[in-house]
């Protein structure tokens, strides 16, 4: 929760064409055709330590790398898969290199890992397509579950993954008893891993969080949207770069603004943010993903004793823009200029400053609350700051 921003990667064989990941599987690229993708995946300027070194630079403190998607291709030599990156002409353990370069460079290292796989014979569903699932003859979850268990351990063991970030838990196959069963499997490994609630059956769909303390799961996880205003459970946003999470020619970019006002409405709600970048199939991330993420880090290279290392509110969002707080201490982020001025409901403010230069604003107490006026001279910037500090 302290680091509050981390970066997402969705990358595979299915970068050679350009469609989504796992879900254009029979869609817009045929089963066969998807499914030997990864004889001609040789993504040669594949290079760790700059992936790792583009989210250091965007003040990211953790990594989450897509391990396996819902087409099954593991992006690690797995024991208990011959449908991996060393089956096709690479033959490096893109895992193991990203593993070793978060280890080096100081951020902490997580996997995606999806519950369903499309590709495997023993998971029952053949692909989810128009709400209609083909189902594959012969399947047996019983023997899909020892696989992924496998294949699980390995990455916990082996590769040292931090958190365990799961997806893919919606469909028939998979049950609550199963997440349960899975949950305390994974915590025998390692008590101290991370594990979202897609581990269980408890998401309420793209809202992500959970109702019911009787699911699985450490924290919660809206998807391409920022989550609700929740201090008690911790939560995270994940969202897209672009607009596809794997890579696509000519995808649409966020502005810098959007991606640093997405990441304040996250951090003043109490969320962390995982923002996904989508690498090329030569394995380089593009230009102009690393612009934006470079631009992100300068930012925070600013502001980012607003953002780490604190709690979203005290105040809940507000029309203007929403608070952080390390104990006593309150950032306003101004993200929509209000017209002449602004109340603090509930909270009496005893001194309050412009951050970063410290000019002093004028605080005045009404029964409503605190009011801080807007300097006229205020231009309308990405994010204007306010330090102040609570009685």
């Amino acid at each position: 929760r302290a680091m509050r921003f981390g970066m997402f990667i969705h990358w595979g064989p299915i970068s050679l064409r350009g469609t989504e990941i796992g879900w254009s599987r029979g869609n817009q690229v045929p089963f066969e055709e998807y499914d030997q993708l990864y004889q001609e995946f040789n993504p040669v300027l594949f290079d760790a330590s700059a992936w790792v070194r583009a989210a250091k630079g965007a003040g990211m403190k953790y990594i989450i790398l897509v391990t396996k998607h819902h087409d099954g291709f593991a992006l690690w030599d797995s024991q208990f898969s011959d449908y991996d990156i060393m089956a096709g002409p690479f033959k490096r353990d893109v895992v193991r290199e990203l593993a070793d370069e978060c280890a080096r460079q100081g951020l902490l290292f997580g996997t995606y890992y999806s519950i369903l796989d499309w590709y495997h014979p023993d998971y029952p569903v053949k692909l989810q397509q128009q709400n209609k699932q083909i189902v594959k003859e012969n399947a047996a979850m019983s023997r899909y579950i020892i696989m992924m268990k496998g294949q699980l351990t390995e990455l916990v063991k082996s590769y040292g993954t931090r958190i365990l970030w799961f997806d893919g838990e919606w469909e028939e196959p998979w049950t609550h008893e199963m997440g349960m069963d899975l949950y305390a499997f994974l915590r025998g490994l390692d008590w101290t891993l991370l594990i979202n609630n897609r581990i269980d059956k408890g998401r309420e769909g793209m809202d992500g969080f959970s109702r019911g303390a009787q699911y699985a799961g450490d924290f919660e996880t809206p998807e391409q949207r920022v989550g609700e205003f929740n201090i008690l459970t911790p939560w995270e946003t994940n969202m897209t770069i672009c607009q596809q999470w794997a890579w696509k020619p000519n995808d649409t970019l966020k502005t810098t603004r959007e991606c640093i006002h997405t990441l304040l409405q996250t951090v003043g709600r109490d969320g962390n943010f995982l923002l996904n970048i989508s690498p090329m199939l030569d394995g380089r991330i593009e230009q102009r993903q690393l612009d934006r993420l470079h631009e992100i880090g300068e930012w925070l290279s600013t502001y980012g004793e607003t953002v780490y290392g604190t709690r979203g509110g005290p105040i809940p969002p507000q029309e203007w823009g929403v608070t952080t707080h390390k104990g006593k201490t309150v950032y306003l982020h101004i993200l929509h200029r209000p017209d002449g001025s602004i109340i603090l409901p509930n909270v009496r403010i005893v001194n309050a400053e412009t951050y970063p230069d410290g000019r002093s604003i004028v605080v005045t107490y009404k029964a409503a609350g605190s009011e801080i006026k807007v300097p006229e001279d205020q231009a309308d910037a990405t994010d204007w700051v306010i330090k102040a500090e609570m009685e």
